[in-house]
């Protein structure tokens, strides 16, 4: 099935292959290649991975921290986004919610 991404995806995309590029170089372009073949899946399969939203599936991109968001439609899989699945880690382990608290606040538990 035909994949088209969304310009938003793309910026997220771009923005990833730029910040692991300069944590080490080629590491973005090795992102970038993960991504490509997680597209590939996911138009051979489209149906194949878990329903994230009520319209969206998430695929996961191997080797990095990443998800592939993405609607099924007719005639195309549409890319919507990438999810950094860190930041569901951290939502489990209620270590977001410590970050984002005020100082103030006490929680008892």
């Amino acid at each position: 099935m035909k994949v088209r991404i969304l310009s938003c995806a793309e910026r997220e995309f771009a923005e990833a292959v730029d910040f692991y590029n300069a944590e080490r170089p080629g590491l973005g372009y090795e992102l970038a290649e993960e991504v490509r073949r997680t597209l590939d899946r996911i138009s051979a399969f489209p149906e194949a991975w878990p329903i994230f939203s009520r319209r969206t599936r998430r695929c996961i991109v191997r080797r990095f921290p990443y998800g592939v968001l993405y609607q099924v439609r007719s005639d195309c899989v549409l890319v919507v986004g990438l999810l950094l699945r860190l930041i569901r880690k951290w939502l489990k382990a209620g270590i977001l919610a410590l970050i984002i608290t005020p100082a103030n606040t006490q929680h008892e538990r």
